[in-house]
């Protein structure tokens, strides 16, 4: 049986809560107890709820994530998360998992759970979860205008149109859509064939649908507000894709 993480957020800012409980919820294993605006708030849930995990905030008004992990007595693990570089020496000292800089990708927020799965001898599960049992065959597609990806023991539709890059993640593909990202245990290489020719490889961990890209340099690529980098093997024949087309 697997065992449930219980965790909690603590952050002054809606928005990056919002990206935590997102990031948490491609996880089976995590469970979300709460998501807390301040120290108080969260000193109030450690003492009615059994947390096993902390991504707390650095900055915040009242008693930063400093000060209240020092004021804990029997903390849970914690994994720090701030828009500054300036605390990463201090936060480390007070043995914690890792030190998140905002924004936060998923890439990163990955590393950082595999890390406390790592610390406390818990298998890392990859979300979602695969089944053991033989899926059933996905329906056809005529038109090639989307794929049918195996997630959580079922096949789940995505549209080409709607893909803005995808990202690997060691055994598994995140592939991120305009509504939300949608992740399956494929390697990114073989997923590479069965999409249209518009996709690019950039680089070994990223592809990216040309018709999303907003500006592109030597060194990334701008899907919106995102930049994605280009990989040293791979600059060549991706700059030459685009200038072309």
């Amino acid at each position: 049986m697997k065992k449930t993480i219980h965790c909690m957020v603590v952050d002054d800012e809606p928005l990056a809560i919002g990206l935590l409980e997102k990031h948490i919820q491609q996880f089976s294993q995590l469970n979300l107890v709460a998501s807390c605006w301040n120290a108080v708030q969260a000193l109030e849930v450690l003492n009615q709820e059994k947390i096993d995990l902390l991504f707390l905030d650095i900055q915040m008004p009242g008693l930063t994530g400093l000060e209240f992990a020092q004021s804990l007595q029997n903390p849970p693990e914690i994994i720090f998360t701030t828009a500054y570089r300036d605390y990463a020496v201090e936060s480390y000292e007070l043995n914690v998992i890792d030190y998140l800089v905002k924004p936060i990708t998923f890439n990163r927020f990955f590393k950082a759970v595999n890390k406390y799965f790592d610390k406390v001898a818990i298998q890392p599960v990859n979300t979602p979860p695969i089944s053991i049992t033989k899926a059933p065959s996905p329906p056809s597609n005529e038109d090639n205008s989307f794929i049918y990806v195996n997630t959580n023991r079922k096949y789940t539709k995505v549209l080409f149109e709607e893909v803005l890059y995808i990202e690997s993640i060691k055994d598994y593909i995140q592939i991120h859509t305009e509504r939300e990202p949608v992740m399956t245990k494929e390697k990114i290489s073989e997923f590479t064939d069965q999409l249209p020719a518009y996709f690019l490889r950039i680089h070994r961990s990223y592809i990216v649908n040309t018709k999303k890209i907003t500006a592109f340099t030597q060194q990334d690529i701008e899907i919106n507000q995102l930049e994605i980098p280009i990989g040293i093997s791979y600059k060549q024949e991706v700059l030459k894709f685009l200038k072309k087309n």
